[in-house]
């Protein structure tokens, strides 16, 4: 087996054990006589594994009580349309515009009808910094935030306080750190970065904004309807939230969410040393202050500062070569990306660092 490390924003990089234990069960799960993708949504064996991750997600994530773990689908996409639909009350939504995923996440607000405003943006200065002095109405319907940019590489470190209730999109740093739910009201994210496979959409949502959804929500897009039904109410996406499941046996594994957040610190910090130990050969995208622990984009920059797109595309070619993929940075900013998630481990992280200091010798 020739595994590669895989940089790229998501789907990402699984643990290698969950991977392998996924192989050893694909065909007969625990002696059953059939797959996991086999068996009915129904049944006591399917069941038991979305029970099992629900009460790991409330476990690992210390989640009260008084807040719903939900499956849904469609991507963390859809929750841009739901969120309005359930949580708009008559008054004002406020968001935070962060980056390409926050912008959706308006403009579906804006297709919905409902008053919305945005509070703060860094998108004069291409999204390279975590707004700042943010402050949300108390009255207002929800307040929403993107707690990590995939295509920038910025991340909040500390979430604003607010009295309305606080929306997070965590679809790229979900499980990465622990949360203070005291601040916190739903948080929610696609599976695909550091939960699994496409296909799942985790919400964790506090119990009274479930029931605002009214009856004019259409019934699949009512929160309500699959907190109602233990997130059953019609089929879920079996293998995905198996998957799942063991990434969150994983996760307890490794230590739990704390050791994950020690481990992705240190991993970035070695990155980061590298980027801004290379005399201005490599040069971050984001400001020092709100550098994402899970998405590091960078430039290989000209003695005059621009960016040298054709060392870049050299230094993503020569990468793959040598089995680093994922490393091309999004389209709308290019230069170079390294989405370093939970699963990516510290060796490839030196691979990445020990490769980057070898192209700089011969290409600078």
């Amino acid at each position: 087996m020739n595994r590669i490390f895989n940089f790229g924003a998501g789907p990402s990089t699984i643990p290698l054990e969950v991977l392998e234990e996924a192989e050893r069960e694909l065909i007969d799960y625990k002696g059953e006589g059939l797959s996991i993708m086999e068996a009915s949504h129904r049944s006591k064996l399917y069941e038991d594994i979305h029970n099992e991750a629900i009460s790991l997600i409330r476990e690992l994530y210390r989640v009260p009580n008084d807040y719903d773990i939900l499956f849904l689908q469609g991507g963390a996409s859809l929750q841009f349309a739901m969120i309005p639909m359930n949580l708009s009350i008559g008054g004002v939504a406020e968001y935070i515009d962060s980056g390409s995923w926050s912008s959706k996440a308006i403009k579906e607000a804006k297709i919905q009808g409902i008053d919305y405003r945005v509070v703060a943006s860094s998108k004069d200065t291409l999204y390279d910094r975590i707004p700042q002095n943010i402050n949300f109405s108390d009255d207002a319907d929800y307040a929403y935030i993107t707690s990590n940019n995939t295509i920038y590489g910025t991340e909040y470190h500390e979430f604003p306080i607010t009295k309305a209730p606080l929306i997070v999109d965590a679809s790229s740093d979900i499980f990465s750190y622990p949360i203070d739910w005291s601040r916190v009201d739903m948080l929610f994210a696609g599976a695909q970065k550091n939960a699994g496979v496409s296909g799942v959409t985790i919400v964790i949502i506090k119990k009274e904004l479930v029931a605002r959804g009214g009856e004019n929500v259409p019934t699949m897009l009512r929160y309500k309807t699959h907190a109602d039904t233990n997130s059953l109410f019609n089929t879920p996406p079996t293998f995905g939230i198996y998957i799942l499941n063991l990434i969150l046996h994983w996760i307890k594994d490794s230590g739990g969410i704390e050791e994950i957040a020690k481990n992705n610190r240190k991993k970035a910090q070695l990155l980061y040393d590298a980027i801004d130990g290379s005399g201005g050969f490599y040069v971050g995208h984001a400001k020092r202050e709100s550098r994402s622990l899970m998405n590091v984009s960078y430039n290989i920059k000209n003695s005059d500062g621009t960016n040298n797109s054709h060392l870049e595309d050299k230094f993503i070619k020569e990468a793959k070569a040598i089995g680093m993929i994922g490393l091309k940075g999004h389209r709308s900013i290019g230069g170079l990306r390294a989405s370093i998630y939970n699963a990516m481990s510290l060796e490839a992280i030196e691979a990445l660092i020990n490769f980057m200091d070898k192209f700089q010798k011969e290409n600078s």
